[in-house]
């Protein structure tokens, strides 16, 4: 039932005491095998670097079209922000906005 669906594993991380950021992500097919990856170096907070990491796996998916993607993510914060419209403070990060916008385009 799950023919062509690809799995995006989401590990982005930062190291707090000099916001040196990595985000590293991979697309694979359903049997494990590698399809794309990145890995990119920033400067930002741990739940930035969660934002950034999924923005640019959305938008590498959006490229390549790849319409069946199970996302997996270690930031409950960040897949509830983007599903639920949750926000911090009453404010919701553009970068969470910008996924929002991908999410509703046409795949």
């Amino acid at each position: 039932p799950l023919e062509g669906w690809i799995k995006l594993n989401s590990d982005d991380a930062c190291k707090e005491n000099n916001n040196i950021s990595w985000y590293g992500d991979l697309f694979r097919n359903l049997d494990g095998r590698w399809i794309k990856g990145y890995a990119k170096i920033g400067s930002c907070n741990s739940f930035h670097a969660e934002m950034w990491g999924l923005y640019l796996d959305l938008d590498m998916a959006l490229r390549y079209h790849i319409s069946y993607l199970i996302v997996e993510s270690h930031s409950k914060l960040l897949i509830d922000m983007i599903t639920v419209n949750c926000n911090i403070g009453g404010v919701t990060p553009i970068l969470a906005r910008r996924i929002r916008n991908l999410l509703a385009l046409d795949w």
